[in-house]
């Protein structure tokens, strides 16, 4: 078997392409080989953030496979090694080429960020099918989309272009095709240029506190459940930053 998934390290950044004719559907072999993929990207010092994108210029990704799907293990980080990786501290940027549909959108929806190409379609087919979306899949289109777009999608439907996407804030770029990749490698590298423990510790408050009121959040930090943000507070780096700044020079970024 040709194998579905292929990685390219670019500096502190992985490039994770999905290369699974003829839609980049996902069966449960292709979604545990990303679960490994993204499991050793977590594991990787040297990485820093990842970037996720289909093989050719129609599909991101169909979902899942309905063939071979059914009842299939998935891998510990859930569908495509993502949907459930809820303890990942390193940004992923989902560079969509095309069509992404169904458990391909949902897998969009677990990146940090999206970026793109004009001609992709963002759509959840599932009810048409008999079937729905994944009820993690639903919360975070929920928490993505303004409500009434949402419920459209989810029960007419709805399909979304790049531009709409990019219009009501799911994608943070669009750019047409030929410029996709460079658009994502290039707000890759524009986070790798900041502190490592500074970008964990943002994602960890992005993640625990999203859904918590103001006195939550606040709870929260008091109470010392913030450990990525107390680890960055205490970190050379947190001192490197503001004296490279008083020095006129670039941070020099040690990771602790």
């Amino acid at each position: 078997m040709t194998n579905p998934v292929s990685t390219m390290r670019r500096g502190a950044v992985l490039e994770v392409t999905l290369d699974r004719p003829k839609a980049n559907a996902i069966n449960p072999e292709t979604s545990r080989y990303m679960d490994d993929v993204f499991q050793a990207f977590a594991a990787d010092p040297d990485l820093r953030v990842a970037i996720l994108t289909g093989a050719g210029e129609r599909f991101f990704s169909a979902g899942w496979d309905l063939v071979e799907a059914a009842g299939g293990d998935f891998g510990k980080g859930g569908f495509g090694g993502l949907t459930q990786f809820f303890d990942l501290d390193k940004p992923i940027i989902a560079a969509i080429n095309g069509y992404a549909a169904g458990g391909g959108f949902e897998l969009a929806l677990a990146c940090d960020l999206i970026v793109s190409a004009d001609h992709a379609t963002f759509m959840l087919p599932e009810a048409l099918r008999g079937i729905t979306p994944e009820p993690i899949g639903v919360r975070r289109l929920l928490s993505r989309l303004p409500r009434t777009m949402a419920l459209e999608m989810l029960y007419a439907g709805r399909r979304l272009s790049g531009q709409e996407a990019y219009d009501i804030g799911l994608a943070s770029r669009v750019v047409p095709q030929a410029n996709l990749m460079d658009c994502a490698r290039k707000l890759a590298d524009d986070i790798v240029a900041n502190a490592p423990l500074a970008i964990a510790a943002i994602k960890e408050m992005v993640t625990l506190t999203e859904s918590l009121s103001l006195a939550e959040a606040s709870a929260l930090e008091a109470s010392g459940g913030l450990a990525g943000y107390d680890k960055m507070n205490k970190s050379e780096d947190a001192k490197e930053g503001p004296l490279a700044f008083a020095e006129k020079r670039d941070p020099v970024w040690q990771g602790r």
